[in-house]
């Protein structure tokens, strides 16, 4: 019997050594190899003063003018003891017109909107603090005049050509309207 113990040693190390061996290799798996992501490239901020995109730049300016100019029909329009909250809606246009960012090729084009507004304030102000007639035709006057340069420079930029109305000529013994003091 002492002869089995030798082949049964040999045996445990045969096992042993076996199980020490690599593992069998695992079934092959297919491996999908994707194409590298392509790298975005930046992308250009399209130029606002570009003559393909002014249009659009000029669009919120003018949107605020004429929301301005509505707001300033029905303040001439309202009696004087009345006009504190359509001068209170006018400013909340002019900060809105004031706080707007744009393109630096709109400059002029704000700076004629702010200041028209600016002075349309100021004479409905004065003409609720019942400031001299003179001052609130000047006043007036040099408000139309802003509002004049504005549209020039939005027709400029736009590229339109500005054509002025044919003046009428009132028929002998017509009066003209005198100004008044209301703005």
């Amino acid at each position: 019997m002492t002869s089995t113990r030798p082949i049964l040693a040999l045996a445990l190390a045969v096992l042993t050594l076996a199980a020490c061996a690599a593992p069998t290799p695992a079934p092959p798996t297919a491996v999908l190899t994707l194409p590298p992501s392509p790298i975005p490239s930046p992308t250009a901020t399209p130029d606002p003063c570009a003559k393909e995109n002014l249009q659009a730049s000029i669009m919120p300016i003018d949107r605020l003018m004429r929301e301005f100019d509505d707001a300033s029909l029905l303040a001439q329009n309202t009696p004087q003891e009345l006009l504190l909250t359509p001068i209170s809606d006018l400013q909340r246009i002019r900060r809105e017109a004031e706080d707007q960012e744009i393109p630096l090729c709109l400059l002029d084009l704000k700076s004629y909107q702010v200041a028209h507004m600016n002075t349309v304030i100021d004479v409905l102000i004065g003409f609720l603090k019942g400031a001299d007639a003179d001052l609130i035709n000047q006043g007036s006057a040099q408000a139309r005049q802003l509002h004049d340069q504005y549209t020039i420079e939005l027709a400029r930029l736009l590229g339109i050509t500005l054509v002025p109305p044919p003046s009428e000529t009132p028929a002998e013994g017509t009066a003209l309207p005198e100004a008044t003091a209301t703005p």
